[in-house]
């Protein structure tokens, strides 16, 4: 029997999908390998947000093909779909599925070219592709709820890859999670491309927030306090009185955020194609959002070095993160990606400025993640995921080190514990 391999690359959303290919070709029969060099098929799941994500797919390709020359590569994912041609070519890669044909790979009758059917174009495919699981890998399950974008931000290469907005129905998500609580999961990310989308194809046109309160309506009374959530990321055009509703009436929800801010500056937002919203709309949730949780984590993606972007604009990104009670960020230098508007814009900044600007935001971030640390170091307990005996993952998504060893619990539970100091960048606690 041939032995398979998945390595994925990029986003939760990828990792889910990864997971239910795994799972699917386990129940068809398939062997998983040890390794990828002990693989007779490999599947890469492939990314193509950045220029770097491509260099990165290429290293692995060649990387796999050196140290397993017999291995049959698959591609798919992403890059798959916009630069299938130029990845057929390299060493190793026998197919190139793109990612509107993902979920062709739940259908095989066997692996790399044992197929029944035939993969089909879907062409412009808007229903929700059957992607579900029952366990995941890792000590946190991801949950997906939609795909694909339909707002066209003129850096992003995303509505190109995945294709329009399509939704998960409000059933299959209660379900999945019911699956997932029940194999042993205590933490859950709610996950999708563009949240903000959520529901738009439905009757009476739910949004995300009617989800989480769903989900908080089914869950909430038995499993409050006993299993919790995360929203992967969401727009500050979402961020309104329905969402504060939804989040002091939680349960369920954990206390932090990720928001995808991509710029503090309004002239900047507007050349980005997301003038629906202001930098400072997000700054005012914050500060309602404090009086429902006094303590929060947030995260943001943050977006430097957009083309035409002046020494006042980066300024006033700077200032906006400096105002906003940051607890980690994620700093993606402006990469030009084909097919977008941006790429075609004049006043493309020069490499040297935007890593000099990612370098100065980063700086920022670090003090903003340091200042939250000893914030939650003087807080009487915290709650974390637990990962293996030496750490966990608290409440506000930071990172705890336990100070002594721990055996007496296994990974995806919920444990109590005292915050003792902060060592670098990690906290360290103690169990209570």
């Amino acid at each position: 029997m041939k032995k398979f391999w998945i390595t994925t690359l990029g986003c939760k959303i990828n990792q889910y999908e990864s997971e239910s290919i795994r799972q699917r070709w386990a129940q068809m029969g398939f062997e998983q390998a040890v390794n990828d060099e002990d693989a007779d098929d490999v599947v890469i799941n492939s990314c193509a947000v950045t220029a770097s994500a491509l260099q990165d797919l290429r290293k692995v390709i060649r990387n796999l093909n050196r140290r397993n020359p017999d291995a049959n590569i698959i591609v798919t994912g992403c890059a798959a779909q916009v630069f299938g041609a130029e990845l057929a070519e390299l060493p190793g890669v026998i197919e190139v599925i793109p990612q509107e044909r993902k979920a062709d790979l739940l259908q095989l009758t066997g692996i790399a070219g044992e197929s029944g059917d035939q993969p089909k174009d879907s062409g412009a495919e808007t229903v929700f592709q059957p992607f579900a699981i029952k366990d995941y890998k890792r000590t946190r399950a991801v949950v997906k709820v939609q795909d694909g974008c339909s707002h066209r931000c003129t850096y992003c290469i995303v509505p190109i890859t995945r294709g329009p907005s399509v939704s998960r129905k409000m059933e299959d998500v209660l379900a999945e999670i019911e699956r997932l609580i029940e194999a042993g999961f205590r933490e859950m990310i709610i996950s999708g491309i563009n949240l903000s989308h959520y529901g738009r194809e439905f009757e009476g046109r739910p949004d995300f927030w009617d989800l989480m309160e769903r989900i908080e309506n089914e869950f909430g009374s038995e499993w409050g306090g006993k299993v919790r959530f995360r929203i992967s990321s969401l727009e500050p055009g979402q961020l309104k009185e329905r969402a504060l509703e939804v989040l002091s009436a939680s349960k369920l929800i954990c206390p932090q955020l990720h928001l995808s801010l991509q710029s503090g500056d309004n002239a900047v937002l507007k050349r980005m194609g997301r003038g629906h919203y202001k930098a400072e709309d997000a700054l005012a949730f914050t500060e309602k959002l404090s009086q429902i949780w006094p303590v929060f984590g947030l995260g943001a993606d943050i977006l430097t070095g957009f083309p035409g972007e002046t020494e006042e604009e980066f300024n006033n990104t700077l200032e906006f993160c400096q105002k906003l009670p940051l607890s980690y960020a994620h700093v993606f230098p402006y990469s030009v990606r084909p097919g977008t508007a941006a790429a075609k814009m004049k006043d493309q900044l020069h490499g040297s400025v935007k890593k000099e600007r990612g370098a100065i935001l980063r700086g920022l971030v670090a003090e903003k993640k340091a200042e939250f640390l000893n914030k939650i170091s003087e807080l009487d307990s915290l709650r974390i995921l637990f990962q293996n005996k030496n750490s966990g993952v608290c409440e506000f998504y930071s990172t705890c080190i336990f100070e002594e060893g721990f055996e007496g619990a296994v990974p995806r539970e919920l444990v109590k514990v005292a915050p003792v100091k902060v060592i670098d960048d990690k906290l360290i606690v103690r169990l209570i």
